[in-house]
């Protein structure tokens, strides 16, 4: 399912955020992101549908809800600023729904979990030899993966 179907199909608000970097990217590109923030804020009712002459079985697939917060953010280029500002919108994101929910967004058990294993990782990014790995196969492919790129700078 493509992931623009699936924020329609949700029975529940998700935030959307599009980037879309300007320039060489064709104008229909652009008018299927604006088109998808635009239906995902106003939706379709079945009054609109069955005025487009949708048989009745139909009008059901054809309604969307609408009300989808979403963010298109239109950048001349992607630059390190510009990159910065990004971050800086998320954590603002991630920061004010903790505030709402009442919880601390940037001290969560997982991370409090990740910097407990990144102690066992440091060593071996950071050896000579090459380590004895013993974490799960994902883990130790990113590890070798970034000690070989590591290798060629």
């Amino acid at each position: 399912m493509k992931a623009t179907q699936l924020l329609h199909d949700l029975g529940q608000s998700l935030w959307r955020h599009s980037l879309n970097p300007l320039g060489r990217h064709h104008d229909m590109l652009l008018a299927n992101v604006f088109a998808q923030t635009e239906a995902l804020a106003f939706g379709k009712t079945a009054e609109q549908v069955k005025a487009e002459g949708t048989a009745d079985p139909l009008v059901p697939h054809r309604v969307f809800e609408g009300n989808r917060p979403s963010n298109t953010l239109l950048l001349d280029r992607l630059t390190p600023g510009a990159l910065g500002k990004l971050v800086a919108l998320y954590e603002h994101d991630v920061f004010t729904q903790g505030t709402i929910w009442h919880i601390d967004s940037f001290d969560q058990w997982g991370v409090e979990l990740g910097k407990v294993l990144a102690q066992r990782i440091i060593p071996e990014l950071e050896g000579a030899a090459e380590p004895k790995l013993g974490h799960d196969s994902s883990t130790n492919a990113l590890i070798r993966r970034y000690r070989k790129l590591r290798a060629t700078r």
